[in-house]
């Protein structure tokens, strides 16, 4: 019988998020309607939803104009285009997610996890009988893991290396070079890696023309390589429920098709359309404009509340991403995260997450923020959190 970990973070928002007033945790982009995704688009006379079409299960593994918008945008400056029929559509990244790690992982294999990250990516093998070894980064290092641990990490039976860039907690970039270490170490013994990249392409704090700007993991010249992405994060659109696999291997994609087959199916046709809308030439520039805008914006509110508050509180600034791993502490000792969370909002209706009890028990003092909100909610709930610092903090416990 496979067993499966409790899924820690998504058990907390399901209990928590529905009654929050400021949901600063939430980690999409400010979620938008499509009414005004066509007021963002160049065509505002669009028909997004073809209302008149039949509803079949559609294109297998997706629409055609879905899977060549996605291909037009792993292709852009890079020397060989990827190929359509190199891209499933799933329901969410989390379903391709699953689909690769069903795949690829199991019984007797070794997996190596980047860490911390979404739980899905290292408690979902490991239940399924791989042994997962978690390759950690440290805030001490910018959150970036270093290549030489994992090259010591390497067994005869590594079957998968996994990569969450940009990262989830944290916002840390891991840049060009060292996707390079990591695909040079991955090619010596033919592992894939698995990119998780659902915040791409949520670069606020890093210029695309820096030479270090880190490329999709699909464009750094190894076959043995697969992405997933989706419209959720990075593109305010989670209600849609479109994600995507892509990979340079066409026999990785047929052996993710024929495992796809068990659980997907094909995803809404209604949900295909948008997204495709969403992802066309003439909509997705000023839809990732207004996201990186935004994030920009509200990360320098974020930044000047950890100015005020650095007695209190410390980070790592974020580089990419929707997110921010904070640490509170009091008299020198972190404060229980959990307990922390739950007196926040109980009081002030303020959400945040807490990181030992949804990231990892070594995260003692840890939150995640989501701060691509609303500026409104994000300001509403900052200033919530500053009141219960002045006037509750003292109550809250500290780590054990």
């Amino acid at each position: 019988m496979v067993r499966f970990e409790p899924f820690y973070v998504e058990k907390y928002m399901d209990e928590h998020e529905l009654t929050a007033k400021y949901n600063i945790s939430e980690t999409c982009c400010a979620s938008i309607s499509v009414d005004q995704l066509v007021a963002l688009s160049e065509k505002k006379d669009t028909q997004v939803i073809d209302l008149s079409r039949k509803m079949l299960y559609g294109e297998i593994p997706g629409s055609d104009a879905l899977r060549s918008n996605l291909a037009r945008l792993y292709s852009t400056k890079v020397g060989t285009p990827l190929p359509k029929e190199n891209i499933r559509i799933t329901p969410g990244a989390i379903a391709a997610n699953q689909i690769v790690l069903s795949t690829l992982t199991g019984p007797g294999d070794h997996v190596i996890c980047h860490y911390p990250t979404y739980q899905q990516l290292y408690s979902y093998p490991a239940s399924i009988g791989a042994e997962v070894e978690l390759w950690k980064a440290q805030a001490e290092k910018d959150w970036i893991p270093d290549t030489e641990e994992l090259k010591k990490m390497i067994r005869p039976n590594t079957k998968l290396i996994i990569v969450n860039n940009p990262n989830n907690p944290t916002g840390a970039v891991m840049k060009k070079s060292w996707l390079q270490s990591v695909v040079e170490i991955a090619e010596e013994h033919n592992i894939p890696i698995l990119a998780d990249e659902v915040y791409r392409p949520l670069f606020h704090s890093i210029n695309p023309m820096d030479p270090e700007f880190p490329p999709s993991i699909l464009s750094m010249g190894y076959k043995n390589v697969i992405a997933t992405g989706s419209l959720s994060k990075a593109y305010s659109l989670a209600g849609i429920r479109v994600g995507w696999i892509a990979t340079r291997d066409p026999e990785l994609i047929e052996r993710f098709h024929q495992a796809r087959h068990y659980s997907v199916i094909s995803v809404s046709g209604i949900d295909d359309q948008v997204a495709t809308f969403a992802l066309s030439q003439d909509t997705i520039h000023a839809l990732l404009a207004r996201n990186i805008q935004l994030a920009r914006t509200n990360l320098a509110v974020l930044e000047k509340f950890m100015i005020k508050h650095d007695d209190y509180a410390e980070w790592v600034k974020p580089q990419a991403g929707t997110t921010a791993f904070i640490k509170f502490s009091r008299d020198g000792q972190p404060v229980d995260s959990l307990d922390f969370c739950e007196r926040l909002q109980e009081k002030t209706g303020a959400m945040l997450v807490p990181g030992d009890k949804c990231f990892g028990e070594e995260f003692k003092g840890y939150v995640r923020v989501g701060f691509v909100q609303e500026e409104e909610v994000l300001k509403g709930g900052l200033e919530q959190l500053r009141q219960f610092l002045r006037k509750d903090f003292d109550d809250v416990k500290l780590a054990e």
